[in-house]
């Protein structure tokens, strides 16, 4: 392929209150505010170089209107540009100067229909990683990845496999060796993305890095304190798929995020996909609590990068309910 995309880079989530989703992510998460203004916040991790990895824009609804990747350099923009549009995607040009600190950039709806944007250049800010005077809550560090609902994870692998140059860490099979989710990556570590069997397309969680489990453990501790322990909506505990310590947490508006520490190095050529059955309770949950309902179910709307309306969603090929087998 002609592109070079590194990483999972930012969010732009939709928000229905400013101050609420403030207290939540910097008092609680520990998130560093960039800037803000009236209608959005720009939030970054302690060791982030970039101005952010998180906006929050002021919404009616909450919604997801982009999930981005950084690319190596503006050619590879413009070669992305030529591969979607070879394929039939409509794309949209966003000029620099029209989104705060960053440059231009590429959106286009993916095979699934997920929102997706591409860029080369933000603008650096000091990172924070020895500010230690400023860490609080659970002392977020960076953003990892995205996890999505989608109605074919078979489709969504081969594209982002065999189309976009991503590499799979480990995958969950059902008993007809159908693909039933996928962890997929760019940067040498378990996923920038990951995909799972479910009505969608839909954004599950936005994952962010801690340096260490006792960071998760003093989130939760300064999250009850604050008020935001009924956030908490699973976890800590530590998953099979990934090897990830983690806890999930509901925002103000609903969206969940992930905290987690924990996965692997996936940098060598030679490195072959963990496979996982999916009749084998350890995959979701190595050990911990049983996962709630809402975590199987709910997930954040996504929206059309061109007209900002609502993507409708459909049933999943594969019929899986809850599993009964995590424990």
């Amino acid at each position: 392929m002609d592109f070079n995309i590194i990483r999972a880079a930012r969010a732009i989530l939709n928000v229905t209150d400013l101050e609420k989703s403030r207290d939540f992510y910097i008092n609680g998460l520990g998130f560093i505010e960039t800037e803000s203004d009236g209608s959005q916040i720009f939030l970054r991790g302690l060791e982030e170089h970039c101005h952010h990895s998180l906006v929050l824009k002021k919404a009616d609804a909450p919604s997801v209107e982009v999930m981005s990747y950084k690319v190596f350099s503006e050619a590879d923009l413009d070669a992305l540009a030529v591969f979607f549009s070879g394929r039939g995607y409509q794309t949209k040009w966003v000029e620099e100067g029209k989104q705060h600190a960053i440059g231009r950039a590429l959106r286009v709806q993916d095979v699934s229909g997920l929102p997706l944007e591409f860029f080369a250049k933000m603008d650096a800010v000091e990172r924070m990683l020895q500010r230690y005077d400023l860490y609080k809550g659970a002392k977020v560090q960076r953003i990892d990845h995205f996890n999505n609902t989608v109605p074919d994870v078979e489709k969504a692998y081969n594209f982002y496999i065999n189309e976009m140059g991503f590499a799979c860490s480990e995958y969950t099979a059902s008993e007809d060796d159908k693909i039933w989710a996928a962890w997929l990556h760019r940067k040498p570590s378990v996923h920038d993305v990951a995909f799972m069997n479910g009505k969608g397309p839909r954004l599950h969680h936005i994952g962010f890095w801690l340096s260490d489990p006792m960071s998760i453990i003093q989130g939760c501790d300064v999250l009850a304190s604050i008020g935001y322990s009924g956030n908490i909506e699973r976890g800590p505990a530590r998953h099979g798929l990934s090897n990830a310590f983690f806890l999930y947490l509901r925002d103000p508006d609903g969206h969940r995020i992930e905290l987690y520490n924990g996965d692997y190095l996936t940098s060598d050529p030679d490195f072959k996909p963990v496979r996982w059955e999916i009749n084998d309770k350890r995959r979701q949950t190595f050990w911990g609590a049983e996962a709630p309902d809402s975590w199987f179910n709910e997930a954040s709307t996504v929206l059309d990068i061109h007209t900002g309306a609502q993507i409708n969603t459909t049933d999943p090929k594969l019929k899986q309910h809850k599993p009964i087998f995590i424990t």
